[in-house]
């Protein structure tokens, strides 16, 4: 049944971009650009307004679900379909890992030794085991878990935005101190981060099935979108940079705003806020993410295993215990800048095949879009290009990670390409991020 609406998706898509890492990468960009962090945030929305606008034009050629996958699959065919399935998913168990970096970090706000070594491996084990053994037990138990944290996340944002601006025009200085700028490396870097602050709008694609006028919806949520995150992006750096005398080394620069704005208190309802708004953020993406791998499997993309079910509780137990397992392991051995730049590096790659997907659909399905992106080809070699480059920034042992995972993409491919896949109307949900 198609019951979503134009507005209504237009929601759904800030949702899915505005996760929880606005509650620590403001002080990471800070680090790396200064006072032009915000113009950073201001030009990582233009470029993502130019991606979108590819994905807006090749999303309206389609009424399926599946996203990127889907996408790469019709435009390139299987070999690029797994590879951006996999990307995919890698992206999905990278931004949790971050995210649950981000819990243990906000947590010390109430319990100090939380960022020790041993407190943290038992914090995360504790966490991620925890909501994959309620997705476990099965599918009713992870939604009830997973629809409880929206209103305390946007709460928590409001408060800060609110707050910190109300203390600068008290104070009456309204441009950031001078800070170190950063070299040319480092700003490219910062933008590299916001990758992962815009990300994660093409798992709103994943409704595509569900909406009422897919074609001419799809377009108008994502730039409704851009524009709306770029603003609230925007505002929260301008606040941090601005009220916090060292952004660049506040762990949790939120929480440091409302303590200054607004006293102790202030403090401990944002850290709050950022738990629940990253425990949600988590128990979605348990509950969704090994599903991803389930359906893949079923239609003969991915390896066999990831499509068992437990007899009893009808749930795909392998895939929820590898997701999980990963998730604990990547979160332990990085940090939430690290695991937040391998997310945006897996994104990079996938956007950049859609980008590239749109002249080959132009020249495939003709007349098919019913959007058409201004400049056609011109902005579809744009956004590559774009893509490419900032690909070529992600730090070299970094690049490891995902290389790895190209390598485990081909070697799935090379098992499954002469099996049969089946029809397109079973695809796979792909879906993406915060």
């Amino acid at each position: 049944m198609r019951s979503i609406g134009r507005w209504s998706f237009a929601a759904l898509t800030v949702n899915c971009i505005v996760g929880s890492g606005v509650f620590g990468l403001p002080s990471a960009l800070a680090e790396k650009a200064g006072r032009a962090s915000i113009l950073g945030v201001v030009v990582a929305g233009a470029i993502m307004t130019l991606i979108m606008g590819c994905f807006a034009e090749v999303a309206s050629r389609f009424t399926e679900t599946g996203g990127p996958y889907l996408y790469a699959q019709e435009a390139f065919g299987r070999f690029m379909g797994i590879q951006v399935a996999w990307l995919v998913w890698f992206v999905r168990l990278t931004a949790c890992a971050a995210n649950a970096n981000l819990f243990v970090t906000y947590l010390g706000e109430f319990w100090a030794p939380a960022t020790r070594t041993q407190s943290k491996l038992l914090i995360l084990a504790l966490l991620v085991g925890m909501l994959a053994a309620i997705n476990f037990l099965g599918v009713k138990a992870g939604t009830r878990v997973s629809t409880t944290f929206t209103v305390a996340k946007l709460a928590s944002l409001g408060t800060v935005c609110l707050a910190g601006a109300f203390y600068i025009f008290l104070s009456g200085r309204f441009i950031p101190e001078q800070m170190p700028l950063g070299n040319q490396t480092s700003w490219v870097q910062a933008v590299v981060l916001l990758i992962f602050a815009y990300g994660g709008f093409e798992a709103a694609l994943i409704s595509t099935g569900e909406l009422k006028n897919p074609r001419s919806d799809l377009p108008f949520g994502l730039f409704a979108a851009v524009i709306t995150c770029t603003v609230l992006y925007g505002v929260v750096q301008w606040v941090v940079v601005t009220a916090l005398p060292d952004p660049a080394h506040s762990q949790r620069p939120l929480a440091d705003i409302a303590r200054i704005a607004l006293g102790p208190v202030g403090a401990v309802v944002v850290a709050a806020g950022a738990l629940l708004s990253v425990y949600g953020y988590l128990s979605a993406n348990i509950l969704a993410t090994p599903r991803i791998t389930f359906a893949l499997a079923e239609r003969g993309d991915f390896p066999r295993a990831f499509a068992l079910l437990h007899r009893k509780f009808r749930t795909p137990y392998f895939s929820i215990f590898i997701f999980g397992a990963l998730v604990w392991i990547f979160a332990f051995v990085g940090n939430f800048t690290w695991n937040v730049t391998l997310s945006a590096g897996s994104r990079l790659f996938y956007y950049g095949v859609v980008c590239a997907a749109l002249p080959v659909l132009r020249r495939r399905q003709s007349g098919s879009a019913a959007f058409h992106v201004p400049g056609g080809t011109a902005t579809a070699i744009a956004g590559l290009l774009v893509c490419l480059i900032l690909l070529t920034r992600i730090d070299y042992s970094k690049s490891l990670f995902l290389a790895a995972a190209f390598g485990i993409a081909a070697f799935n491919w090379l098992l499954v390409r002469k099996q049969a896949g089946k029809t397109t109307e079973d695809s796979v949900t792909a879906s993406g991020g915060e």
